[in-house]
């Protein structure tokens, strides 16, 4: 997937989902589709002597801000459920030939809800068609409506498609909504709403090597700093390397290791492998947090630590052997 730091740089035209989409949620789904399947089969006329002709048809894009405008205004870093490794992943699953991330700044913010239309959707991106959330809001101060964007952009013949808000069982799925399930060790919620798998993706890294004295040989993993971290505890995951079409199977640890290291402060995040004893520092995993086992606790001693990791394993095995 072709992947732009500003709307001139971008492929021409489009048809564009417009939103923050982070988590690139059921709900986010809602709004891309429509540019993903309008971008297939919408064929574009080129002229015969055109030297640098146009694509045949309108790139499908997702527009959306880098930095968050939330995290802009406040100054403060936000913990992203996708960081941005992980959304381009997630679109390019979805069909997405194009991201466009518009710098958020001043000159970005000040821009009044028709002066964006114009400027960015219509002359730069050359947009064809546009899809929303109902709740999106843009320009100065946020003062733009997803109706007013229909409406401006209707005046230049540009057709928007509004996605009513997606629920199911009465709630909206949300990327709140999510982080509220996270936050609580409900991951089995969180997935529903995700409509996957909740993931962390890192590089393998030399810890304290405390694990293998224990029987349970971990791999530590470096993730992003802006990666927002699910409740501490132990999950079954389901975890794939790099270069390696076979997923292998293993328990997460997210936590501060308060039986072996009462002192730490800063969360770890390791995974013990399965059957598994190779050296893989400096690869890339991506684990897929399946199941929800238990929440971080300190142990009386190292031995019953050990004797709880292999119930954890017993469990995961067990689980997996039932969702298989």
């Amino acid at each position: 997937m072709r992947v732009v730091s500003s709307a001139i740089k971008a492929l021409t035209p489009t048809c564009i989902a417009l939103g923050n989409f982070d988590g690139v949620h059921r709900g986010h789904q809602q709004v891309i589709f429509p540019a993903v399947s309008q971008g297939r089969r919408s064929p574009v006329m080129i002229p015969a002597n055109d030297i640098n002709p146009l694509p045949d048809r309108p790139i499908p894009t997702v527009v959306t801000f880098d930095p968050h405008p939330r995290e802009f205004f406040s100054g403060n870093t936000k913990r992203l459920l996708t960081p941005l490794p992980e959304k381009i992943q997630a679109l390019e699953q979805l069909g997405v030939e194009q991201l466009v991330l518009l710098p958020f700044d001043r000159e970005l913010a000040s821009l009044t809800p028709e002066e964006f239309v114009v400027q960015v959707l219509i002359q730069q991106l050359q947009t064809q068609t546009v899809s929303i959330g109902m709740d999106f809001c843009f320009g100065r101060d946020r003062s733009g409506s997803a109706t007013d964007l229909k409406a401006i952009a209707a005046r230049y013949e540009v057709d928007v498609a509004i996605a009513p808000l997606y629920q199911e069982n009465d709630q909206r799925i949300s990327s709140s909504a999510i982080r509220e399930a996270l936050i609580h060790g409900e991951l089995h919620h969180a997935n529903t709403l995700l409509g996957r798998p909740f993931s962390l993706q890192g590089t393998v890294i030399k810890g304290q090597q405390l694990g293998r004295t224990i029987g349970f040989p971990t791999a530590n993993l470096d993730i992003p700093s802006t990666k927002f971290l699910p409740k501490y505890g132990v999950y079954g995951v389901q975890v794939q390397r790099e270069n390696l079409k076979e997923a292998q199977w293993g328990i997460l640890n997210i936590g501060c290791r308060p039986t072996v290291d009462s002192a730490a402060s800063n969360p770890t995040i390791e995974v013990y492998l399965f059957d598994f004893a190779q050296d893989i520092y400096g690869e890339n995993l991506s684990l897929k947090l399946l199941h929800y086992l238990r929440p971080e606790q300190k142990f009386a001693s190292i031995q019953a630590l050990k004797e709880q990791i292999q119930r954890d394993c017993d469990q995961t095995q067990q689980l997996l052997q039932l969702t298989s």
